[in-house]
């Protein structure tokens, strides 16, 4: 792979990480009627979240390279269906989804960053396939930690730099690149 390909795939890989941990510290402050609370009925609960990252991911990652995206095998609907599952059970389907991810990633050569696959018809680079799929798990980890934050209200232990507290971290940071703490 070359120096450009294996740094995408490291700091993809990374970026991936970062959302999944953002996801696995808020499980941590949970407990199981917190993943079914729904803060409206036009909202998700977190288990609705976390059932719908973890189709799409088992949907897009499986057979990434040689079929499309979007399995017939899915069933996009009923990830949000209303379940009522305790915290292990939604974790583990979290884990699954993402042992899916990850496992892929690991397999991709430099010659596949410049394949083409296809989510739902739609003919995409395997870079853009990539940067989509970061892009929608972020946008649904960014739900489950607001979420989580409004069930916890001021119980609720940051995942990033507190409120107020930006001079002082940026004082003593150590890690400039984010993507190191993964390395």
């Amino acid at each position: 792979m070359s120096a450009i390909s294996k740094e995408f795939m490291k700091s993809t890989i990374a970026r991936f990480r970062n959302y999944k941990d953002l996801g696995d510290r808020s499980f941590a402050q949970l407990n199981d009627w917190d993943f079914n609370y729904q803060p409206n009925d036009e909202s998700n609960s977190i288990g609705t979240l976390i059932q719908h990252l973890s189709g799409n991911m088992l949907s897009r990652w499986t057979d990434f390279l040689k079929s499309d995206g979007e399995k017939n095998w899915r069933k996009r609907d009923e990830e949000f269906a209303k379940n009522e599952w305790s915290k292990l059970q939604y974790i583990e389907l979290w884990e699954k989804g993402w042992d899916c991810l990850f496992n892929t990633l690991k397999t991709l050569k430099k010659k596949d960053l410049k394949a083409s696959v296809k989510i739902r018809k739609e003919p995409l680079s395997v870079i853009d396939a990539i940067e989509r799929q970061l892009s929608h798990y972020a946008y649904h980890v960014g739900q489950i930690v607001y979420i989580a934050k409004i069930i916890k209200s001021n119980n609720w232990q940051t995942l990033s730099i507190a409120k107020g507290a930006s001079e002082a971290y940026n004082k003593t940071a150590k890690i400039k690149d984010p993507a190191q703490k993964f390395r």
